[in-house]
């Protein structure tokens, strides 16, 4: 049996799907409730004004790492990125945490925490490329790479929103998800 009473909320999805938003959106609603949680990411790039991350360096967060700070990390597209052991903490005391995470880390995730819900933000590919596009973030890389990116079978999601249309709607939605409703 996984860590538990809480709740762990994984948000994965493409680049460009509108994640960050989303779950800006989610956290604001969610602004008066002690008992659900976003932690910051840590990441090894610079983050966008879209993003509520902490920015390490490459070679601190490989000292983090060594030192066991992250009760999760993951490498995508030339960049680490981690989440605190303070979740675990969360966790135990029964709150519910979101998190923006990579889909590499659900199946170890599935493994440590006993209560685990996947949410998949997901756009057409059209839509992706020219949300990639227009946030013109230079650490994203190629375009290309991160739309042909393989899914893992072993992730498949809880829920799945198709974020194609006003982004207050499917923050209701991820609400929901967050809310266990």
């Amino acid at each position: 049996m996984g860590m538990g009473p809480g709740r762990l909320v994984l948000v994965v999805g493409p680049s460009g799907a509108g994640k960050d938003t989303l779950i800006g959106l989610a956290r604001a609603a969610c602004a008066d409730d002690a008992g659900i949680v976003f932690p910051r990411r840590v990441v090894t790039r610079e983050a966008s004004p879209f993003e509520d991350n902490e920015q390490m360096s490459h070679e601190v967060f490989r000292q983090a790492q060594a030192q066991g700070e992250f009760a999760m990390h993951w490498e995508a597209h030339g960049h680490c990125y981690g989440l605190r052991r303070t979740i675990a903490g969360d966790i135990r005391a029964g709150r519910t945490v979101v998190a923006n995470v990579s889909r590499m880390v659900i199946k170890a995730m599935r493994c440590t925490y006993a209560a685990v819900t996947v949410v998949s933000i997901t756009a057409p590919p059209e839509i992706l490329a020219e949300r990639l596009a227009m946030r013109a973030r230079g650490s994203d890389g190629q375009v290309a790479d991160r739309l042909n990116r393989a899914v893992d079978d072993a992730a498949v999601p809880d829920v799945t929103i198709m974020n194609i249309g006003r982004a207050e709607d499917h923050a209701r939605e991820l609400l929901l998800a967050i809310r266990g409703i």
